[in-house]
Protein backbone atom coordinates (compact mmCIF):
# COMPACT_ATOMS: atom_id res chain seq x y z
CA UNK A 1 0.00 0.00 0.00
CA UNK A 2 1.72 3.21 -1.42
CA UNK A 3 2.02 6.57 1.44
CA UNK A 4 -0.87 8.42 -0.82
CA UNK A 5 -3.31 5.70 -0.54
CA UNK A 6 -2.55 5.59 3.51
CA UNK A 7 -3.21 9.03 3.66
CA UNK A 8 -6.07 8.77 2.17
CA UNK A 9 -7.66 6.29 4.25
CA UNK A 10 -6.74 8.44 7.48
CA UNK A 11 -8.08 11.34 6.17
CA UNK A 12 -11.27 9.56 5.77
CA UNK A 13 -11.57 8.09 8.91
CA UNK A 14 -10.90 11.47 10.66
CA UNK A 15 -13.42 12.82 9.04
CA UNK A 16 -15.93 10.43 10.66
CA UNK A 17 -15.31 12.62 13.80
CA UNK A 18 -15.04 15.84 13.04
CA UNK A 19 -15.85 17.07 16.44
CA UNK A 20 -12.99 15.08 18.26
CA UNK A 21 -10.64 15.38 15.30
CA UNK A 22 -10.94 19.91 16.11
CA UNK A 23 -11.01 19.32 19.84
CA UNK A 24 -7.61 16.87 19.35
CA UNK A 25 -5.98 19.50 17.38
CA UNK A 26 -7.06 22.65 19.46
CA UNK A 27 -4.42 21.85 21.86
CA UNK A 28 -1.49 21.65 18.99
CA UNK A 29 -3.63 24.96 17.50
CA UNK A 30 -3.39 26.81 20.73
CA UNK A 31 0.88 25.76 21.36
CA UNK A 32 1.56 26.74 17.83
CA UNK A 33 -0.12 30.46 17.64
CA UNK A 34 1.02 30.81 20.91
CA UNK A 35 4.39 30.38 20.31
CA UNK A 36 4.56 31.98 16.91
CA UNK A 37 2.35 34.82 18.41
CA UNK A 38 5.37 35.61 21.39
CA UNK A 39 7.95 35.24 19.12
CA UNK A 40 6.46 37.66 16.64
CA UNK A 41 5.73 40.33 19.13
CA UNK A 42 8.76 40.04 21.22
CA UNK A 43 10.04 40.53 17.86
CA UNK A 44 8.23 43.69 16.61
CA UNK A 45 8.68 45.01 20.07
CA UNK A 46 12.56 44.71 19.87
CA UNK A 47 12.23 46.63 16.43
CA UNK A 48 10.00 48.85 17.94
CA UNK A 49 12.57 49.84 21.10
CA UNK A 50 15.44 49.68 18.11
CA UNK A 51 13.54 52.20 16.17
CA UNK A 52 12.67 54.51 19.15
CA UNK A 53 16.26 54.70 20.01
CA UNK A 54 17.65 55.05 17.00
CA UNK A 55 15.70 57.90 16.49
CA UNK A 56 17.32 59.94 19.72
CA UNK A 57 20.62 59.01 17.42
CA UNK A 58 22.81 56.32 17.79
CA UNK A 59 25.71 58.54 18.72
CA UNK A 60 24.21 59.83 21.78
CA UNK A 61 26.15 60.17 25.09
CA UNK A 62 24.76 60.97 28.53
CA UNK A 63 26.89 61.66 31.45
CA UNK A 64 24.88 61.04 34.62
CA UNK A 65 25.86 61.34 38.47
CA UNK A 66 26.25 58.25 40.28
CA UNK A 67 24.49 57.12 43.16
CA UNK A 68 26.00 57.55 46.99
CA UNK A 69 26.39 55.28 49.58
CA UNK A 70 25.95 55.87 53.09
CA UNK A 71 27.25 53.01 55.89
CA UNK A 72 27.08 50.32 52.90
CA UNK A 73 23.26 51.58 52.08
CA UNK A 74 22.76 53.17 48.58
CA UNK A 75 20.98 56.40 48.57
CA UNK A 76 20.42 57.66 45.44
CA UNK A 77 21.88 60.40 43.43
CA UNK A 78 19.05 63.16 43.62
CA UNK A 79 21.57 65.02 46.14
CA UNK A 80 25.18 64.36 44.33
CA UNK A 81 26.47 67.42 43.35
CA UNK A 82 29.44 66.48 41.06
CA UNK A 83 28.18 67.38 37.91
CA UNK A 84 29.05 71.11 36.89
CA UNK A 85 28.77 73.79 34.13
CA UNK A 86 32.48 73.96 34.14
CA UNK A 87 32.47 70.27 33.40
CA UNK A 88 30.38 70.42 29.83
CA UNK A 89 32.99 73.67 29.11
CA UNK A 90 36.16 71.45 29.52
CA UNK A 91 34.03 68.56 27.04
CA UNK A 92 33.42 71.29 24.74
CA UNK A 93 36.95 72.62 24.31
CA UNK A 94 38.81 68.95 24.82
CA UNK A 95 37.13 66.65 23.31
CA UNK A 96 37.77 66.20 19.55
CA UNK A 97 35.15 63.73 18.82
CA UNK A 98 32.67 65.26 20.26
CA UNK A 99 30.50 67.78 17.76
CA UNK A 100 27.99 69.12 20.30
CA UNK A 101 27.22 69.25 24.25
CA UNK A 102 24.95 70.41 26.45
CA UNK A 103 24.17 70.55 30.35
CA UNK A 104 20.62 68.95 31.42
CA UNK A 105 18.94 70.23 34.81
CA UNK A 106 15.05 68.84 35.19
CA UNK A 107 12.31 70.31 37.33
CA UNK A 108 8.45 69.34 37.59
CA UNK A 109 5.69 72.02 38.24
CA UNK A 110 2.63 73.19 37.15
CA UNK A 111 1.92 74.75 34.06
CA UNK A 112 -0.40 77.39 33.87
CA UNK A 113 -1.97 80.34 31.34
CA UNK A 114 -4.52 81.99 32.44
CA UNK A 115 -7.30 79.54 33.19
CA UNK A 116 -5.58 76.58 31.98
CA UNK A 117 -3.35 74.46 33.85
CA UNK A 118 -1.00 71.28 33.29
CA UNK A 119 1.17 69.37 35.54
CA UNK A 120 4.45 69.29 33.61
CA UNK A 121 8.48 69.30 33.41
CA UNK A 122 11.06 71.86 32.71
CA UNK A 123 14.11 70.59 30.53
CA UNK A 124 17.06 73.43 31.14
CA UNK A 125 19.60 72.79 28.75
CA UNK A 126 21.54 75.26 26.24
CA UNK A 127 21.14 75.79 22.40
CA UNK A 128 22.88 72.80 21.19
CA UNK A 129 20.60 70.81 23.15
CA UNK A 130 17.80 70.30 20.85
CA UNK A 131 20.28 68.88 18.28
CA UNK A 132 21.20 66.40 20.28
CA UNK A 133 17.76 65.47 21.36
CA UNK A 134 16.58 65.57 17.70
CA UNK A 135 13.85 68.16 18.48
CA UNK A 136 12.75 70.37 15.63
CA UNK A 137 11.54 73.89 15.68
CA UNK A 138 8.11 73.56 14.14
CA UNK A 139 7.57 77.61 14.20
CA UNK A 140 9.26 80.81 16.20
CA UNK A 141 13.08 79.89 16.98
CA UNK A 142 15.66 78.54 19.66
CA UNK A 143 16.87 80.39 22.16
CA UNK A 144 20.68 81.28 21.77
CA UNK A 145 23.76 81.13 23.85
CA UNK A 146 23.09 84.91 25.02
CA UNK A 147 19.86 84.09 26.31
CA UNK A 148 21.82 81.19 28.34
CA UNK A 149 23.70 83.70 29.92
CA UNK A 150 21.37 86.37 30.42
CA UNK A 151 19.54 83.61 32.60
CA UNK A 152 16.42 84.45 29.97
CA UNK A 153 13.21 83.54 31.07
CA UNK A 154 12.14 82.43 27.51
CA UNK A 155 10.99 78.41 26.26
CA UNK A 156 10.40 76.10 23.87
CA UNK A 157 7.11 74.14 24.16
CA UNK A 158 5.91 70.56 22.71
CA UNK A 159 3.06 70.27 21.17
CA UNK A 160 1.04 68.43 23.98
CA UNK A 161 1.61 71.17 26.06
CA UNK A 162 0.35 73.82 23.26
CA UNK A 163 -3.04 71.84 23.25
CA UNK A 164 -3.70 72.02 27.14
CA UNK A 165 -2.72 75.18 27.33
CA UNK A 166 -3.99 76.90 24.31
CA UNK A 167 -7.03 74.73 23.94
CA UNK A 168 -8.82 77.18 21.74
CA UNK A 169 -6.18 76.94 19.11
CA UNK A 170 -4.69 80.29 19.88
CA UNK A 171 -1.00 80.83 18.35
CA UNK A 172 1.24 80.62 21.94
CA UNK A 173 4.17 82.56 20.32
CA UNK A 174 5.28 85.24 22.20
CA UNK A 175 2.68 84.59 24.77
CA UNK A 176 3.50 84.34 28.43
CA UNK A 177 2.95 81.04 30.58
CA UNK A 178 3.37 80.55 34.21
CA UNK A 179 5.90 77.72 35.54
CA UNK A 180 5.69 77.56 39.24
CA UNK A 181 4.30 81.09 39.07
CA UNK A 182 7.90 82.03 37.42
CA UNK A 183 6.80 83.67 33.87
CA UNK A 184 8.21 82.31 31.11
CA UNK A 185 7.88 83.82 27.25
CA UNK A 186 7.29 80.89 24.57
CA UNK A 187 9.82 81.86 21.39
CA UNK A 188 9.16 78.59 19.69
CA UNK A 189 6.81 75.53 19.37
CA UNK A 190 8.58 71.91 18.63
CA UNK A 191 7.60 69.28 15.97
CA UNK A 192 5.66 66.84 17.32
CA UNK A 193 7.71 63.16 17.86
CA UNK A 194 4.67 61.54 20.13
CA UNK A 195 5.04 58.93 22.32
CA UNK A 196 8.23 57.13 22.67
CA UNK A 197 8.66 52.98 23.12
CA UNK A 198 7.88 53.13 26.96
CA UNK A 199 4.36 55.12 26.63
CA UNK A 200 6.13 58.24 27.33
CA UNK A 201 4.68 61.54 25.29
CA UNK A 202 7.87 63.51 23.41
CA UNK A 203 5.56 66.33 23.13
CA UNK A 204 5.24 67.00 26.89
CA UNK A 205 7.88 69.35 27.07
CA UNK A 206 9.72 72.20 28.15
CA UNK A 207 13.04 73.63 27.55
CA UNK A 208 14.67 76.73 28.85
CA UNK A 209 18.18 77.80 29.13
CA UNK A 210 19.41 75.78 31.95
CA UNK A 211 20.86 78.90 34.37
CA UNK A 212 17.30 80.26 34.20
CA UNK A 213 16.46 76.44 35.31
CA UNK A 214 19.18 76.67 38.02
CA UNK A 215 18.97 80.13 39.61
CA UNK A 216 15.10 80.72 39.13
CA UNK A 217 13.66 77.35 39.65
CA UNK A 218 16.06 75.33 41.45
CA UNK A 219 18.31 77.20 42.88
CA UNK A 220 20.98 75.05 42.49
CA UNK A 221 24.65 75.45 40.98
CA UNK A 222 25.23 72.25 39.83
CA UNK A 223 23.66 70.31 36.76
CA UNK A 224 22.01 66.85 36.93
CA UNK A 225 23.25 65.20 33.64
CA UNK A 226 25.86 65.98 30.63
CA UNK A 227 24.34 65.08 27.34
CA UNK A 228 26.71 65.08 24.04
CA UNK A 229 27.19 64.52 20.41
CA UNK A 230 29.87 62.27 18.49
CA UNK A 231 30.34 63.02 15.81
CA UNK A 232 29.27 59.59 14.53
CA UNK A 233 28.31 56.55 15.53
CA UNK A 234 31.28 54.59 14.61
CA UNK A 235 33.84 57.40 16.90
CA UNK A 236 31.15 56.83 19.73
CA UNK A 237 33.12 54.71 22.18
CA UNK A 238 36.48 56.87 21.40
CA UNK A 239 34.43 59.68 22.36
CA UNK A 240 33.02 58.04 25.51
CA UNK A 241 36.32 57.71 26.51
CA UNK A 242 38.03 61.17 25.72
CA UNK A 243 34.79 62.11 28.04
CA UNK A 244 35.84 59.82 30.90
CA UNK A 245 39.27 61.09 30.76
CA UNK A 246 38.39 64.75 30.56
CA UNK A 247 36.02 64.62 33.75
CA UNK A 248 38.35 62.44 35.68
CA UNK A 249 41.08 65.14 35.41
CA UNK A 250 38.32 67.66 36.25
CA UNK A 251 37.34 66.26 39.02
CA UNK A 252 40.54 65.56 40.11
CA UNK A 253 40.44 61.56 40.71
CA UNK A 254 43.65 59.39 41.19
CA UNK A 255 43.85 56.40 39.24
CA UNK A 256 42.78 53.95 41.58
CA UNK A 257 39.31 55.80 42.84
CA UNK A 258 35.94 55.47 41.30
CA UNK A 259 34.92 57.88 38.89
CA UNK A 260 31.99 60.07 40.33
CA UNK A 261 29.89 59.70 37.03
CA UNK A 262 28.37 57.61 34.80
CA UNK A 263 29.17 57.47 31.14
CA UNK A 264 26.59 55.52 28.63
CA UNK A 265 25.78 55.43 25.00
CA UNK A 266 22.51 54.57 23.09
CA UNK A 267 24.29 51.81 21.71
CA UNK A 268 24.86 50.39 25.20
CA UNK A 269 21.43 51.25 26.01
CA UNK A 270 20.10 49.52 22.52
CA UNK A 271 22.39 46.04 23.69
CA UNK A 272 20.67 46.07 27.21
CA UNK A 273 17.56 46.40 25.90
CA UNK A 274 17.48 43.80 23.12
CA UNK A 275 18.94 41.52 25.76
CA UNK A 276 16.33 41.98 27.67
CA UNK A 277 13.41 41.90 25.18
CA UNK A 278 15.08 38.76 23.61
CA UNK A 279 15.64 36.69 27.18
CA UNK A 280 11.78 38.23 27.31
CA UNK A 281 10.58 36.49 24.34
CA UNK A 282 12.63 33.51 24.75
CA UNK A 283 11.11 32.76 28.31
CA UNK A 284 7.12 33.45 26.85
CA UNK A 285 8.18 31.34 24.15
CA UNK A 286 9.18 28.56 26.84
CA UNK A 287 5.96 28.65 28.43
CA UNK A 288 3.78 28.76 24.96
CA UNK A 289 5.58 25.90 23.73
CA UNK A 290 4.11 23.58 27.35
CA UNK A 291 0.82 23.57 25.79
CA UNK A 292 2.75 22.25 22.31
CA UNK A 293 3.12 19.32 24.97
CA UNK A 294 -0.09 19.22 26.38
CA UNK A 295 -1.85 18.73 22.66
CA UNK A 296 0.88 16.29 21.52
CA UNK A 297 -0.60 14.10 25.03
CA UNK A 298 -4.02 14.77 23.53
CA UNK A 299 -3.26 13.68 20.27
CA UNK A 300 -1.45 10.25 22.05
CA UNK A 301 -4.37 9.74 23.99
CA UNK A 302 -7.35 10.17 21.22
CA UNK A 303 -5.34 7.58 18.80
CA UNK A 304 -5.29 5.05 22.08
CA UNK A 305 -9.25 5.66 21.90
CA UNK A 306 -9.38 5.14 18.43
CA UNK A 307 -7.35 1.93 18.60
CA UNK A 308 -9.27 0.43 21.05
CA UNK A 309 -12.83 1.41 18.83
CA UNK A 310 -11.69 0.11 15.46
CA UNK A 311 -9.89 -3.10 16.67
CA UNK A 312 -12.32 -5.37 14.01
CA UNK A 313 -11.54 -3.16 11.64
CA UNK A 314 -7.40 -3.73 11.97
CA UNK A 315 -8.30 -7.25 12.45
CA UNK A 316 -10.48 -7.69 9.01
CA UNK A 317 -7.47 -5.77 7.15
CA UNK A 318 -5.31 -7.49 8.38
CA UNK A 319 -7.01 -10.72 7.73
CA UNK A 320 -7.38 -9.45 3.66
CA UNK A 321 -3.67 -9.04 3.42
CA UNK A 322 -3.03 -5.67 5.27
CA UNK A 323 0.85 -6.13 6.74
CA UNK A 324 1.65 -4.61 10.49
CA UNK A 325 3.76 -2.31 8.43
CA UNK A 326 0.47 -0.80 6.69
CA UNK A 327 -1.68 -1.17 9.83
CA UNK A 328 1.23 0.94 11.64
CA UNK A 329 1.59 4.10 8.72
CA UNK A 330 -2.53 3.94 8.74
CA UNK A 331 -2.44 5.12 12.27
CA UNK A 332 1.07 7.10 12.32
CA UNK A 333 -1.00 9.07 9.03
CA UNK A 334 -4.04 10.19 11.15
CA UNK A 335 -1.75 11.17 13.80
CA UNK A 336 0.17 13.06 11.33
CA UNK A 337 -2.61 14.57 9.39
CA UNK A 338 -4.23 15.86 12.85
CA UNK A 339 -0.77 17.45 13.84
CA UNK A 340 -0.08 19.38 10.36
CA UNK A 341 -3.45 20.59 10.39
CA UNK A 342 -3.56 21.84 13.80
CA UNK A 343 -0.18 23.38 13.08
CA UNK A 344 -1.29 24.98 10.30
CA UNK A 345 -4.86 26.52 11.66
CA UNK A 346 -2.28 27.63 14.63
CA UNK A 347 0.29 29.26 12.43
CA UNK A 348 -2.17 31.31 10.85
CA UNK A 349 -3.81 32.08 13.95
CA UNK A 350 -0.12 33.43 15.65
CA UNK A 351 0.02 35.27 12.55
CA UNK A 352 -3.54 37.23 12.87
CA UNK A 353 -2.99 37.45 16.70
CA UNK A 354 0.60 38.99 15.92
CA UNK A 355 -0.52 41.44 13.51
CA UNK A 356 -3.26 42.92 15.42
CA UNK A 357 -1.26 43.01 18.46
CA UNK A 358 1.06 44.96 16.13
CA UNK A 359 -1.35 47.62 14.44
CA UNK A 360 -2.96 47.72 18.25
CA UNK A 361 0.48 48.97 19.83
CA UNK A 362 1.63 50.71 16.94
CA UNK A 363 4.74 48.23 16.36
CA UNK A 364 6.24 47.04 13.42
CA UNK A 365 4.84 43.95 12.31
CA UNK A 366 7.51 41.02 11.81
CA UNK A 367 6.99 37.53 10.46
CA UNK A 368 9.58 35.36 12.32
CA UNK A 369 10.39 33.24 9.51
CA UNK A 370 12.96 30.54 11.72
CA UNK A 371 9.74 30.12 14.15
CA UNK A 372 6.92 29.47 11.96
CA UNK A 373 9.55 26.88 10.35
CA UNK A 374 10.30 25.05 13.32
CA UNK A 375 6.51 25.47 14.32
CA UNK A 376 6.05 23.33 11.19
CA UNK A 377 8.45 20.77 11.62
CA UNK A 378 7.53 20.45 15.34
CA UNK A 379 3.86 19.89 14.26
CA UNK A 380 5.62 16.86 12.07
CA UNK A 381 7.49 15.78 14.83
CA UNK A 382 4.54 15.93 17.58
CA UNK A 383 2.53 13.85 15.39
CA UNK A 384 5.16 10.99 14.81
CA UNK A 385 6.60 11.23 18.28
CA UNK A 386 2.93 10.85 20.09
CA UNK A 387 0.79 8.77 17.64
CA UNK A 388 3.91 5.72 16.85
CA UNK A 389 3.49 4.27 20.23
CA UNK A 390 -0.68 4.04 19.85
CA UNK A 391 0.13 2.94 16.25
CA UNK A 392 2.73 0.49 16.94
CA UNK A 393 -0.13 -1.02 19.84
CA UNK A 394 -2.78 -1.35 16.81
CA UNK A 395 0.06 -2.72 14.47
CA UNK A 396 0.82 -6.02 17.02
CA UNK A 397 -2.67 -6.97 17.30
CA UNK A 398 -3.37 -10.41 16.61
CA UNK A 399 -5.90 -10.58 13.68
CA UNK A 400 -7.51 -13.44 15.53
CA UNK A 401 -8.17 -11.71 18.86
CA UNK A 402 -9.32 -8.29 16.87
CA UNK A 403 -11.86 -9.82 15.25
CA UNK A 404 -13.63 -11.82 18.29
CA UNK A 405 -13.08 -8.08 19.90
CA UNK A 406 -16.38 -6.99 20.84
Amino acid sequence: MNILNLFKIAYKALLRNKTRAFLTMLGIIIGIASVIAMVSIGQSSSQSINNQISGMGTNLIMVMRTSQRQGGVNVGSSNVQTLKASDVDAIRTQAKQISAVSPLVNASGQLVNGANNWPGSMQGGNSELLSIRKYSIASGTNFTEQDVRNSAKICVVGKTVVDNLFPNGENPLGKSIRFNKIPFKIIGVLESKGQNQMGQDQDDVVIAPYTTVQKRILAITYIHMIMASARSEETANEATDEIESILRSEHKLKPAQESDFDVRTQQEMLEMMNSVTGFLTILLAAIASISLLVGGIGIMNIMYVTVTERIKEIGLRMSIGAKNKDILLQFLCESIILSLIGGIIGILLGLLISYGASKGLNWPYIVSVPAVGMSFLVCAATGIFFGWYPAKKAASLDPINALRYE
